[in-house]
């Protein structure tokens, strides 16, 4: 065995813990479909959020951390249910009123507001392909109106046919009295109104495959189930799917935990093993309200990328996946940096500290070396200071801070300066907010004025973080005080950079000056 079979396979990293967890499956014999599948559910009822790339990163991390610890192929689909009947409008697509015609239609056959796909389900598939395409993502992209229509699903579905009263008991009683009365598995697609019907199945005929309902108008109708001509309730159709198909592990929201504890019930009605699952905690918007696809709030994918690299979006998401997270534009900075900070640390780490690495998980065992020498948080300060309104201002300050730095050797810095200029134009430059110190810091800032007035030894991180840190113990007690001074009077913000490293990169002369603008009032 390899050393890194064997330390991944005592590896804590939760990708490690759940991977594990698959591989007890196969104990005994390999998978008779000659590989695991790992899977991944979106709903195309709206534009494809950012919970919906966490959830095939998070998975692809699994199925890598899966692939060290055994020699069984594996395969990801990413599983669109855009059969589903189209129950709601989405608030943030334009085209409001016409929308409210195809109410009912499955998602494949609602127009299109954005006027580029055949219809709705195919505009908000393709979106969701280009951005998984964009990061490299390996997996093999399916179409529930595809599987249903091509097939796929009709052995299952005969069986769900033939344990219809198994699958009855099972839901019937997590609804309530009414429900309880119309509810079938089966949604018949009207063949009159082309409708997702939500209908009581009258009459199941086994040996021809078929059931009766009653349309609206109230005429009976016999169907089969096969072919596309129904489609099942949505905790049915999950199990169905993971029973047809074969799923060896998928993961979902904290809220659907009732859904997977009913969904595996079905599966096993229907004779097969359910998957191993995880239940990962849903993120929140910047007012702790769940993040929701036809809400539009919290932030988009397009939006992360704006401000910062697709590498620190699947930091963020590895972090804690059972723990909830606020998710809004001020977690961004961290995450950069932390993602950095991992980057820096991985060389020198040995093979276990490796395998409990983020970025081990995020970049599949290839990682790449940071060239981000500026810290993202203080290319954000510089970049307040300066007023810059391009990449090229703060490149000035870079390249005397760092001379052997360049856009083409520092990638990641050159990269992360343009973010920055961003960032703070849009989000820090509104919400500035400057004062005037205090008596006592007042005092203190003309204190470390003169100490740099007078430094004439190298401009470097340490030396002028042990002036800054000298000038504050004499004076302030607790110290903290002292640098929320620096950052509310001279910065405009209530926390900020090592001060130190931010005189290095700014410059020595220029935060004499800056000092003398907060003295004389003219930050405030």
């Amino acid at each position: 065995m390899s050393d890194l079979r064997e330390t991944a396979l005592a590896s804590k990293a939760w990708p490690f813990e759940e991977a594990r967890r698959v591989l007890k499956r196969y104990q005994k014999k390999d998978p008779e479909k000659g590989y695991v599948l790992f899977q991944t559910g979106y709903g195309p009822s709206g534009l494809p959020h950012i919970g919906t790339f966490g959830e095939v990163a998070r998975t692809s991390m699994v199925r890598h951390a899966f692939e060290q610890i055994s020699d069984i192929p594996t395969k990801l689909i990413c599983f669109s249910d855009d059969m589903d009947g189209f129950r709601k409008v989405p608030t943030n697509v334009p085209m409001q009123e016409e929308l409210k015609e195809d109410l009912h239609l499955p998602l494949t056959k609602v127009r299109d507001p954005f006027g580029t796909h055949e219809g709705f389900a195919q505009h908000n598939n393709a979106r969701l392909c280009d951005f998984l395409d964009s990061f490299g993502f390996e997996y093999e992209f399916a179409s529930a109106t595809d599987y249903y229509l091509s097939g796929k699903f009709d052995e299952m579905l005969l069986t769900a046919l033939a344990r219809f009263d198994k699958i009855q008991e099972i839901m019937l009683p997590t609804l309530g009295k009414e429900r309880q009365e119309t509810y079938s598995c089966f949604l018949p697609v009207s063949p009159k109104t082309g409708h997702v019907l939500q209908v009581p199945t009258l009459e199941r005929n086994v040996e021809k495959g078929t059931i009766v309902y009653q349309e609206p108008d109230g005429e009976k109708v016999e169907i089969p189930v096969t072919g596309g001509n129904v489609k099942m309730q949505w905790k049915p159709d999950w199990a169905m799917r993971w029973a047809a198909l074969g799923v060896d592990y998928e993961m979902s929201g904290k809220d659907l935990i009732d859904s997977v504890t009913q969904s595996s019930k079905i599966c096993r009605a229907l004779g097969k093993q359910p998957p191993e699952s995880l239940s990962y905690e849903l993120f929140n918007d910047e007012l702790g309200q769940k993040i929701s696809k036809s809400k539009g709030n919290g932030l988009s994918m397009e939006e992360w990328l704006t401000y910062a690299a697709p590498e620190s979006l699947s930091y963020f998401m590895y972090q804690k996946p059972k723990t909830a997270k606020r998710l809004f534009f001020d977690v961004i900075p961290k995450a950069v940096d932390e993602y950095h900070q991992q980057l820096r640390a991985y060389p020198g780490q040995e093979l276990k500290a490796q395998l409990n690495n983020p970025v081990w998980h995020i970049h599949g065992g290839e990682v790449p070396a940071s060239t981000l020498v500026v810290p993202f948080a203080m290319l954000l300060n510089l970049a307040s200071v300066s007023g810059a309104e391009d990449k090229e201002t703060l490149w000035g300050f870079i390249g005397r801070y760092a001379p052997d730095a360049s856009a083409e050797s520092h990638p990641d810095l050159d990269q992360a300066a343009g973010f920055a200029v961003r960032y703070f134009n849009d989000f820090v430059k509104p919400t500035r907010s400057f004062r005037a110190p205090t008596d006592q810091e007042r005092e203190a800032l003309e204190a470390l004025r003169a100490e740099l007035v007078a430094y004439d030894g190298p401009v470097e991180d340490e030396a002028l973080q042990s002036i800054v840190y000298s000038v504050g113990r004499e004076r302030f007690d607790p110290m903290r005080a002292w640098f929320t001074a620096l950052y509310e009077v001279l910065l405009g913000a209530s926390q900020g950079p090592r001060f130190g490293g931010f005189i290095a990169l700014y410059g020595v002369d220029e935060t004499v000056a800056l000092i003398d603008k907060g003295l004389a009032g003219e930050l405030a």
